[in-house]
């Protein structure tokens, strides 16, 4: 009982934390979208890559420092948990800055390596302007967050995100409709928005001035490194989906032109959601994994898996359920036209039955890295992507547009299937006795040319 109070307590606050960062991920599309049209949308989403990436590389050092205090935790280590804390901000200060200094003159060539073209690249030039100038405060925002949730604050982490969230509508409605400040006007927003979130959990942190050190006994550098091993497997958990962004705006933009650009967008934006609320589950179940890894204790780490796969199958059979009542209506939302609305919402089928596999792939890889399982975590990560790239080069060819958007779900089957053979293979009997998500996932997987009967027997000599 005391498991479940636990994990309900840490992970609702941030599945509604990162409702949040899905909603605020699309504001901006609904802005632009309305007032630009179809091009605007698909200029926003030519760029938000980079967004995602400066948001990624705070959740990846914000979480690595995470993992690793919470470990430290767990086994009653506190100059290790002083160390990694204060480790952690100061890497996310300097990445913030160096991602700045980097950014501003790279601008036009990264948009470019993006796939934006003639009239789509001077909006999306316009808009990561702005971004790249406020880049410190998008990588403080997403990156002390996870800190503040290991710390026992996750409302707190909440109610930071609510706070930028509001400002960013707020500010929105202003600089687009008020000022007609158009893509500038949105980056602008955006930045400001992620400014307030920074603020807000700065202001936590004063709370925790116990944790803070200037000690790492010349060791900066190995505990530094120990941060980024682990970060590695959230950073690629939060921008993959937008290395799958990337792909497929080339291969859409190549294979169908700035219409279907704006189709995907219309896409990726609904699907955003979903997964941000996966990432939600996986993230907030992160410190009790960590904290029982750190214990040894595997029954209590077993119990909480079996929660997290429970509770994120349940919100992605809502979600998926909800969008596709609304597959037609919702891409008009984002001021998409009428052809374009009916072209997506024929196609969101297909992206909503990827959604299941990705509801394994979120838990099952915050397992891995939450419990020292890195190079496991990176092959899941970083695999989809790698999938992708290869379904992309070959399906198209005999599909058209239609084989662009089917290699999307086939590209997380392929690696939910990896997962699961990974799981089962390599982790502790304690562990893989008490998750049956995984072994039904590996023996569907496993169906071929063999029957599921002896597909499931294989899979039971590994329970």
């Amino acid at each position: 009982m005391e498991i479940r109070k636990k994990f309900f307590g840490a992970v609702v606050p941030s599945v509604l934390a990162f409702a949040l960062s899905g909603v605020y991920a699309i504001v901006d599309g609904f802005f632009i979208g309305n007032c630009v049209g179809d091009n605007g949308l698909a200029a926003i989403n030519l760029a938000y890559p980079v967004t995602a990436f400066l948001q990624a590389l705070g959740t990846g050092i914000g979480m690595g420092g995470s993992v690793r205090f919470s470990i430290a935790a767990g086994q009653g280590d506190l100059p290790a948990q002083r160390r990694y804390f204060s480790l952690t901000l100061a890497m996310l200060a300097l990445a913030g800055l160096a991602c700045t200094l980097a950014l501003l003159p790279l601008c036009r060539p990264l948009l470019v390596l993006l796939g934006a073209r003639a009239e789509l690249l001077g909006p999306s030039q316009d808009y990561l302007g702005c971004i790249a100038l406020g880049a410190a405060f998008q990588v403080l925002g997403t990156g002390i967050a996870p800190l503040i949730r290991n710390l026992g604050g996750a409302v707190w982490a909440m109610v930071a995100m609510i706070g930028g969230f509001v400002t960013n509508i707020l500010l929105d409605w202003h600089f687009i409709y008020n000022l007609g400040l158009g893509m500038k006007g949105a980056a602008l927003a955006t930045v400001l928005g992620q400014g307030v979130t920074a603020l807000l959990c700065g202001l936590r942190l004063l709370r925790c001035r116990q944790f803070f050190t200037r000690r790492f006994a010349g060791r900066a550098l190995f505990w530094a490194r120990g941060i980024l091993l682990v970060g590695v497997s959230p950073f690629g958990l939060t921008f993959s989906p937008n290395l799958v962004l990337i792909l497929m705006n080339q291969s859409a933009m190549n294979w169908g032109g700035a219409q279907a650009v704006a189709q995907y967008a219309a896409i990726s934006y609904l699907t955003c959601i979903v997964l941000m609320l996966l990432q939600g589950v996986g993230d907030g179940s992160q410190p009790l994994m960590s904290w029982c890894s750190g214990q040894r204790d595997g029954e209590a780490l077993s119990r909480v898996c079996r929660l997290a796969y429970s509770f994120a199958g349940c919100t992605v059979l809502a979600a998926c359920t909800l969008l596709y009542l609304v597959r037609y209506q919702a891409p008009l939302f984002f001021g998409a036209s009428e052809p374009v609305a009916q072209a997506a919402g024929g196609a969101l089928p297909l992206f909503l039955l990827g959604l299941f596999c990705a509801a394994f792939l979120r838990v099952l890889t915050s397992r891995f890295y939450a419990t020292g399982a890195n190079g496991r975590a990176y092959l899941l990560i970083y695999g989809e992507p790698l999938f992708l790239a290869l379904l992309l080069a070959a399906l198209p060819r005999v599909f058209g547009l239609w084989g662009v958007w089917a290699a999307a779900p086939l590209s997380q089957l392929l690696a939910a299937a990896l997962g699961a053979l990974l799981a089962l293979v390599s982790q502790p009997a304690a562990l893989r006795s008490g998750i049956r998500a995984e072994r039904w996932v590996a023996a569907v997987c496993l169906v071929g040319r063999r029957r599921l009967r002896l597909a499931l027997r294989r899979v039971r000599r590994f329970g």
